[in-house]
């Protein structure tokens, strides 16, 4: 069991933003998974990203690996808030009342569209709760309380808009927009999904960039971050992969794309140690509650052990997921 401020995800495994929870039977499949803790859903603009065949994965030969040219998901952000709604407050497969959290997970590069997602996402929130407090039989938990929002600054595989996360001018701005809505109500629960660092400076800068967001280092806007996602600029050639997606000699129709599962792995637990090192050593008692979801190459029940050790709170997975499905999950819980 795990908490991101008053939220509970136990266990404390999910499922990372990915294609593999684009759609409404994805995203219950996945909510009546029993051995999950909370769910994350794709990654919504606003109207929806325009996705076309050359936005695909394609799984490697060798290890549980993939290369992706997705992007965002091409359903808009109020068909999310739609199904949110209908999985906080319907039973789930065992006729019990909803328990488990949904990460939210939206980005946009314009802070106004953002600001006005954030507001949905709010009125959501608003509407779960005025219905809650209207019922004479109340569930134990107002759903109001299970939604937390994830913005992410990572996508490598945007035409002409590289991951916000490493630019922190750019990335401060948007962080505005969540800080502000935080400062009307703190019950928000917000965090970043951030791209794969390798650089010492890179992880300093972002913690500060967090940091300066603290008001009396008591309270600060940003709760948790996913770390990582894929490593962009990355190329399978067709003959390291399953199914080539693609005519020709690489893996996708866009040749690079970004790389994720086994082949990241160690890169994404450097990713994860650095950052949990950085929030519980640092000054502001505000930086050192921060939560990490360690993801990339989680695809064995060992992987999970190693993010925990690494300093993750809560362990996500996608790769395994789009590999295998549902029984994904169950995979990473048995011990071999």
């Amino acid at each position: 069991m795990a908490q991101i401020n008053s939220i509970t995800f136990d266990p404390p495994l999910i499922n990372t933003s990915c294609a593999w929870a684009s759609e409404l039977h994805q995203l219950r499949e996945l909510y009546d998974c029993v051995y999950i803790g909370g769910i994350t859903t794709r990654t919504a603009t606003l109207n929806g990203f325009n996705e076309d065949a050359s936005n695909t994965v394609a799984f490697t030969k060798d290890s549980v690996s993939s290369i992706n040219s997705y992007g965002y998901s091409p359903n808009p952000l109020h068909l999310y808030l739609e199904w949110v709604y209908s999985l906080l407050t319907t039973p789930n497969a065992k006729g019990d009342g909803p328990s488990k959290p949904i990460i939210i997970s939206i980005t946009s590069a314009d802070d106004s569209e953002l600001s006005e997602m954030v507001q949905q996402i709010q009125a959501l929130r608003q509407k779960l709760h005025v219905e809650y407090e209207a019922k004479v039989s109340r569930p134990a938990i107002d759903p109001s309380t299970l939604i937390a929002v994830e913005l992410n600054t990572s996508c490598p595989n945007i035409k002409d808009h590289p991951p916000p996360a490493y630019d922190f001018i750019s990335l401060t701005s948007l962080l505005e927009v969540f800080a502000n809505a935080f400062s009307v109500d703190s019950s928000l629960t917000f965090g970043l999904k951030l791209p794969p660092y390798m650089y010492s400076t890179l992880f300093d800068d972002a913690v500060s960039t967090l940091a300066s967001f603290s008001k009396d280092n008591n309270s600060n806007p940003f709760a948790f971050i996913t770390c990582t996602n894929t490593l962009g600029s990355s190329l399978l050639f067709e003959d390291q992969v399953l199914a080539p997606t693609a005519p020709g000699k690489f893996a996708l129709p866009t040749s690079f794309g970004g790389l994720a599962g086994e082949a990241l792995h160690s890169l994404a637990l450097g990713n994860v140690y650095a950052f949990s090192q950085r929030f519980a050593n640092h000054q502001s008692p505000a930086i050192r509650k921060i939560v990490v979801i360690g993801a990339g190459g989680v695809t064995r029940y060992d992987a999970v052990a190693r993010m925990h050790a690494a300093g993750a709170t809560i362990v996500g997975c996608a790769t395994l997921l789009g590999k295998e499905g549902i029984g994904a999950f169950k995979l990473l819980t048995e011990k071999p």
